[in-house]
């Protein structure tokens, strides 16, 4: 065993694997990369069967053989599984960081309209939101003009983006609107300060007749101006005392 490892393994590095049960030897990349012609030049014994024939030092040069033999070709495979670049890790990190700038890049852009649609208080659904509409309502219409007017973001919106990852789903438009509404609110409070605030509450039917009780908070800015914020809408069941004074706390 000594002696195999000082003299045969350390002049064929990296590739010959030594079995201490069977006193046997085989080729790392031969072993690998099998192929039905790698008989050639003794390849099946380093691959399959194993090399054992010790007094034969000259079978291992001709099993390497030369540049383009089989062995070297097998090698260099071997070779561009392990460099990093090019492994299969690699290569779904590159994907992976490919599909996440697309994502943030959506995102950004219907965030952008929709903060555009909440401040000018504009609606965001259409009547007809298919592709053959002339008319997909104010979100899909302005994303698209912001896409034909800015290519980073054209390449990865629409059209270009996977289908099930567009980020214009009528539920993704809302979770943004909770969004821009969390921290408008958060916004509100800061305003406030802990200072003293009035609440200002009047209900009024929506268009299609559901009640709705629209909450303003009315306070004092540190400039001395007074401010009137609307804090939300929400739908209650009737306008009674009570009914409205459990919305308000709640």
């Amino acid at each position: 065993m000594r002696h195999f490892n000082r003299k045969w393994y350390d002049e064929f590095p990296g590739w010959l694997e030594y079995s201490v049960r069977k006193n046997t030897a085989y080729c790392l990349y031969c072993y690998l990369f099998k192929r039905n012609n790698n008989r050639q030049c003794g390849g099946e014994v380093f691959s399959s069967t194993d090399f054992r024939s010790w007094n034969k030092k000259a079978s291992l040069e001709t099993h390497v053989g030369g540049i383009n033999s089989i062995h070297n070709q097998v090698k260099r495979k071997y070779e561009d599984l392990m460099r990093q670049e090019q492994s299969i890790h690699a290569s779904f990190e590159k994907q992976s960081s490919k599909d996440k700038h697309g994502y943030r890049i959506r995102l950004a852009a219907s965030i952008d309209v929709a903060r555009l649609l909440v401040r000018q208080v504009l609606a965001f659904r259409g009547h007809d939101e298919s592709k053959s509409s002339f008319n997909r309502g104010n979100f899909l219409e302005i994303l698209s003009f912001y896409a034909q007017k800015c290519d980073e973001i054209h390449k990865f919106v629409l059209e270009k983006d996977p289908q099930n990852d567009q980020m214009t789903c009528p539920r993704i438009q809302k979770e943004i609107m909770i969004a821009c509404k969390i921290e408008t609110i958060k916004g509100i409070i800061k305003e406030i300060n802990g200072d003293y605030f009035s609440l200002l509450v009047d209900e009024s039917f929506d268009i299609s007749l559901k009640e709705q009780m629209a909450v303003v908070l009315r306070y004092i800015d540190d400039k001395g101006f007074v401010i009137e914020r609307l804090l939300d809408i929400v739908h209650v069941k009737n306008t009674s005392v009570l009914s409205l004074k459990d919305t308000i706390v709640n």
